[in-house]
């Protein structure tokens, strides 16, 4: 039996499933391999961030606070592992795990009868997003959310719908304690699996959603209570939060949400203002183009990405902090959805007009995993520079210090590297030996350069 496009709620649910699944292999394949050709500069010794070194170490105590200040339970757990993978192979699962999400997401959103090369340009589209090369460089620590969203894409392309929403409200919990907006990526793999739309089923969908993210919150909330005696999620004192206790303080933290938006704009322009601009008429075509054609199709989308702004928004007027843009990924993720559905509802267009739009996101595509791979190449200076420090290293007599501004050193300016305790554990990491930096320990230092140990000056 033939079906079209326009019969698929008619199908029989176990071939609409079993067709959908074996269509996200090849899609998952491409995807892989671009992500991998995207962070290939950071592939063989990825970058890792000074707060993302004690889940590279399993050092559950250095991770300790953040249970109380970030609610990261799951990733505590993690830290708990009892043995240290390299930094390689954890940066290849965690690329892994993320292709497994953009692909299993846009095999769902493209369908079983759409062509595959959209599929796979959609999941590129997504996997390549700027917001998620900011956060890709925490991936020791993110390893197990970002499993947690892969594994549900892979199941949204598995399970009928009714069982794919059952396991809602458990995923949500689970990977809000790895990052707080994973749980939005997982309502987008339930609005694009919804096989017969309607104003009754999208309410039904939010409704379970929120209850699913308040549970999400509840649950965090009450471990922390249990175990730290606090009831809530406090923010560490280093995030100068200025949380709302009424309607004017809400009104006074209205501008970090402006600041917050602004920031998310140019980066995923690259700070190329043109671009900005480039970014919103394409949204504002693609979902035109969706809302005529597609109008319920347009309204699930619109909400999911209302719901993601709406938590951002929340965040930022009710605790008085910035958003990164890193926080804003499902964004990009609705983005792309709606640039893409709207190219499969163009075949009746003009084939200019379709040429203008492929050539458009692959443009964007294009564009932003050559950018991306370009900016895992600028911490190719931090990498050699340490490496061959390491070298020194590893042929000291301990105790070993180095000396000099690590944050001002050009090969720490090139990667951004924030702390010098960075220097520390990096030495840790490729020599196995513990280094301190001179300022940390100026008495030890002076006693070391004095013949009982080691110090080395920074190039």
């Amino acid at each position: 039996m033939t079906y079209t496009a326009t019969d698929a709620s008619m199908m029989p649910r176990h071939v609409a499933v079993a067709t959908l699944g074996d269509r996200l292999v090849p899609v998952f394949a491409a995807t892989l391999l671009g992500v991998f050709a995207m962070s290939l500069p950071n592939l063989a010794d990825p970058m890792i961030r000074h707060d993302d070194y004690p889940a590279f170490f399993g050092d559950a105590d250095a991770f300790w606070n953040k249970t109380l200040h970030e609610g990261r339970w799951l990733s505590y757990v993690w830290h708990l592992r009892g043995f240290e993978t390299p930094a390689w192979l954890n940066f290849s699962v965690y690329q892994g795990f993320w292709a497994l999400f953009c692909a299993g997401l846009a095999t769902a959103a493209i369908g079983r009868d759409g062509p595959r090369w959209l599929a796979i340009l959609l999941a590129l589209f997504i996997a390549a997003a700027p917001t998620a090369l900011r956060i890709s460089l925490w991936f020791n620590t993110l390893v197990p959310g970002v499993a947690l969203i892969g594994v549900y894409a892979w199941l949204g392309c598995l399970l009928p719908q009714r069982q794919l929403r059952l396991c809602l409200p458990v995923f949500t919990v689970v990977a809000f304690m790895s990052y707080t907006m994973y749980p939005v990526l997982l309502l987008a793999i339930c609005l694009v699996r919804t096989a017969n739309r309607s104003m009754r089923d999208l309410a039904g969908l939010m409704a379970l959603f929120v209850v699913s993210f308040a549970a999400a919150v509840f649950v965090t909330y009450a471990i922390n209570w249990q175990v730290h005696g606090v009831f809530g999620v406090p923010l560490a004192d280093w995030r100068g939060a200025t949380p709302a206790g009424d309607l004017a303080g809400l009104v006074a933290n209205l501008p970090e949400i402006t600041k917050s938006v602004i920031n998310y704009a140019y980066t995923v322009a690259y700070k190329f203002e043109p671009a900005i601009v480039f970014h919103v008429l394409l949204f504002v075509a693609g979902f035109a183009i969706l809302r005529r054609r597609a109008p319920v199709e347009a309204l699930y989308l619109t909400a999911g990405l209302l719901v993601g702004l709406g938590l951002v928004a929340l965040q930022a007027m009710k605790l008085g902090v910035f958003v990164p843009a890193r926080a804003y990924a499902f964004a990009w993720t609705f983005h792309g959805l709606v640039l893409c559905r709207a190219l499969t509802l163009m075949a009746g267009d003009s084939a200019l007009r379709i040429a203008v739009a492929r050539v458009s996101v692959l443009l964007v595509v294009g564009g932003c995993m050559t950018m991306n791979a370009v900016i895992y190449g600028m911490y190719q200076p931090w990498r050699t520079e340490t490496v061959a420090l390491a070298s020194v290293v590893a042929e000291a007599e301990a105790p070993i210090f180095v000396r000099g501004d690590v944050v001002e050193w050009p090969a720490a300016v090139a990667a951004g590297v924030q702390f010098d305790t960075a220097m520390e554990r990096r030495m840790r990491q490729l020599t196995g030996r513990n280094v301190e930096i001179c300022a940390h320990a100026p008495d030890e230092c002076a006693a070391a350069e004095a013949g009982r140990g080691t110090v080395i000056d920074l190039p």
